[in-house]
Parts: C-alpha cells; sequence; structure tokens
C-alpha cells in the first residue's frame, strides 16, 4: 500500500482492535439483519511517521464472517499533490479518483480509465473510438516511454471491473475493484502527467533560459 500522507509504497502492518458489536435481529424466527462487528486498525507510517486509522466491520451470517470492507477514517483522503502543469479536466479527474479512493475503489478505477481516455485522445493525439485501441494506438507508435506503455491496459482492464458486472470463473463471485489496483491506476496517471505536462514545460523552460543568454552573447538562439 502507500501511505496516504507522503505517497510512500509501505507494507501493512495494522495493529487492530475490536470496538462493538451489534446483535443480529429475527423476527418471526427469521433473520432479517445479521450480526456485524467492527474493529479499528491502526498503523504508524515509518517514512513519515503520520497515523494512519481505519475501521472495518465483519459480517456474521450464521457463524461464518464475511468482511463488509474498510474505509480510510484519517487522513479522510490520501495526499497525492498534482503538478500545476496539469490542468482540467485532467486535474479534476484526478483529483476525484484520489478523493473516493478510500470509499470506492470502483468509482476511483472508473474515474481513472476515464482520465486515462482523455489523455491518450488530447495529449497523445489516438484517432481510435475505443480505449483498448488507443492504447494499442499508442504502444505501437512507441509515443510514450515503454514503463509507462506496459501499464496502459492495466488501467483499462482495472477500469473495466468498475464499469462492468463481471464473475469469477472458478468461484462464482463478483470481480471487484481492490484499493491497490485503484492505487496503481493513479501511478500510471502520474507517470504521463509527467510525459505530457510537466517535463515538456520543464524543457520549454530550460530552452527560453538557454536561448535569453545566447541572445545576451549575440549567439543565434535554439529553435
Amino acid at each position: 500500500m502507500k501511505c496516504p500522507h507522503c505517497n510512500v509504497a509501505i507494507h501493512e502492518g495494522f495493529s487492530n482492535g475490536r470496538i462493538a458489536e451489534t446483535q443480529a435481529i429475527l423476527k418471526n424466527g427469521r433473520l432479517v439483519a445479521p450480526s456485524v462487528m467492527w474493529f479499528w486498525a491502526h498503523q504508524r507510517c515509518p517514512e513519515c511517521y503520520e497515523r494512519i486509522i481505519r475501521l472495518e466491520s465483519l459480517v456474521l451470517p450464521e457463524g461464518s464472517r464475511e468482511s463488509q470492507g474498510s474505509f480510510m477514517v484519517y487522513p479522510r483522503t490520501p495526499s497525492r499533490p498534482v503538478p500545476a502543469e496539469v490542468v482540467d479536466p485532467y486535474r479534476q479527474d484526478f483529483v476525484e479518483a484520489c478523493t473516493v479512493l478510500p470509499y470506492s475503489p470502483k468509482a476511483s478505477a472508473a474515474l481513472s480509465r476515464r482520465c486515462l481516455q482523455a489523455v491518450l485522445r488530447d495529449k497523445a493525439g489516438t484517432t481510435k473510438k475505443d480505449l483498448y485501441d488507443q492504447i494499442e494506438e499508442v504502444i505501437s507508435s512507441r509515443r510514450v516511454p515503454s514503463h509507462i506503455a506496459d501499464d496502459l491496459h492495466a488501467v483499462r482492464n482495472i477500469g473495466n471491473f468498475a464499469a462492468h458486472l463481471m464473475k469469477s470463473t472458478s468461484t462464482g463471485s463478483i470481480v471487484d475493484v481492490e484499493p491497490g489496483e485503484a492505487e496503481w491506476n493513479l501511478d500510471v496517471l502520474e507517470s504521463l502527467f509527467d510525459f505530457y505536462f510537466v517535463q515538456p514545460a520543464l524543457s520549454a523552460k530550460r530552452k527560453a533560459e538557454l536561448n535569453k543568454k545566447l541572445k545576451d552573447a549575440g549567439k543565434p538562439e535554439m529553435k
């Protein structure tokens, strides 16, 4: 997982404890609401030493335990600063994807997928309609570095889990988006932002500074 404070990858090492249990409710001998147990989970980031706190719940239907998942209590949203060079709508989609991540990895993945498609259309100049074809167009044309190209289909596939109902062929259960997968999507978008927004702006700034120096020295400017 990534620390929601400093954004550094760390190993999960949560300590936890039980908070409360709501008793099952029976009506006319039938179970209408199962028993639910609540737990706190706490960890301190080994990099920035900030606290990470979340709540977890377990449903207890007829003696078994099924996780209802967990949600972040502190911090409320992960910290992923967006470079100033990244403009809307890409910035807005990315910020929203970060904001909803602790509450719904599925929603975060869907927003990341939409943001990826917008970046490929507007910055990579793809002409295809479907995201799969857009990614293949970018990969085959070698418009992005290989380490980014290798991850583009991951964002598409994880986004598909969020957008479409899929079931496991082995268990029959619904395939859902895991928090780590949604974080991976955000990592890929950050790489794209750096490639399409940050580095070109940095290069342009350096070129302008060098041209000014060349002009002052009476030398021809770089084209």
